[in-house]
């Protein structure tokens, strides 16, 4: 009883700081992103004068963070009266190892109604979007999350919101190496207790839909609490089958983000311990009760 208590607070403590890593680790790949955004949209700021001034400063800061698909300028309404009601310069990584300059604004593609553009305008500060799903039929088109912040006039007047897009292709790339570093990090790998460590990391929305996860698992979340725990970003642990598999999952927020991050574990691989444990006690049984059964046959024949 003693080792079953002392391994189950083992587990639980091992877990949930691999959580802990992987959601940090995470969070701080993110925080690198809106760091050299800030620099190039610090760069537009500067260079409000004139259409052609605004994407210098795009371009000339573009290469900063090459996993950044692209950075844009989504001016107010008629800000250049030259350029008409909407401009709005993206610049993206092209099919080569450069860049290419479009012009995105459009009554097709009206920005100002966009969920991040209304954001911006009415909090006034920077954010990460919530994910969503861009096609124009090019080569720019696919699955985003942006790191969206509203930038001023020197009188004050909203004057354009940027974004640094980045791809969740990329990040689910970036979130697989993390989770393999904490895999094999001594701290985490070291006392294996003849465990494979088969765990692997999933990323929920607020919603609970799943954002990030490898590409053979399929994670559906129907637990009242764990919706509830996600939505408010609360951290805790529940045991679910998974694609069939009996697993448990300990969850947690990313800081600033609207996003829970989850390590998952199968159950088999985690009772290994008490299942081997479990074994050498039954032979150590079974050894006493053959012993035991020779020495009483000693005492009979003594007899």
């Amino acid at each position: 009883m003693a080792f079953s208590a002392v391994m189950r607070v083992e587990t639980m403590g091992r877990y949930s700081g691999v959580q802990n890593s992987v959601s940090a680790q995470l969070g701080g790949t993110l925080g690198r992103i809106e760091m050299s955004a800030n620099n190039v949209f610090n760069e537009v700021e500067k260079r409000l004068s004139s259409p052609e001034a605004a994407i210098n400063a795009l371009e000339s800061e573009s290469d900063l963070n090459p996993d950044v698909r692209g950075y844009f300028a989504a001016f107010e309404p008629n800000f250049f009266p030259e350029k008409g009601t909407w401009f709005e310069p993206y610049i993206h990584h092209n099919d080569t190892s450069g860049f290419t300059v479009s012009q995105v604004g459009s009554a097709r593609h009206d920005y100002t109604k966009s969920p991040w553009y209304i954001r911006a305008r009415n909090v006034k500060m920077s954010f990460w979007s919530d994910p969503y799903f861009y096609y124009d039929g090019t080569n720019i088109s696919g699955h985003y999350c942006t790191y969206v912040k509203p930038l001023y006039t020197l009188d004050g007047k909203l004057a354009c919101v940027c974004g640094a897009d980045i791809t969740f292709e990329w990040l689910n790339g970036e979130l697989e190496r993390i989770v393999n570093r904490a895999r094999y990090a001594p701290q985490f790998s070291r006392f294996k207790f003849m465990r494979d460590f088969e765990f692997y990391s999933v990323v929920f929305y607020k919603d609970g839909t799943s954002l990030l996860h490898p590409a053979d698992k399929t994670v559906s979340i129907k637990n009242e609490k764990v919706l509830k725990d996600i939505e408010s970003g609360k951290t805790g642990i529940i045991d679910m089958d998974i694609d069939g598999v009996p697993s448990r999952m300990f969850y947690g927020s990313i800081e600033n983000l609207d996003w829970t991050l989850a390590i998952i574990a199968p159950i088999s691989d985690l009772n290994k311990p008490f299942l081997y444990v479990g074994i050498g006690l039954a032979l150590l049984a079974l050894i006493g009760i053959i012993i035991v059964f020779f020495i009483c046959r000693r005492i009979n024949y003594a007899q």
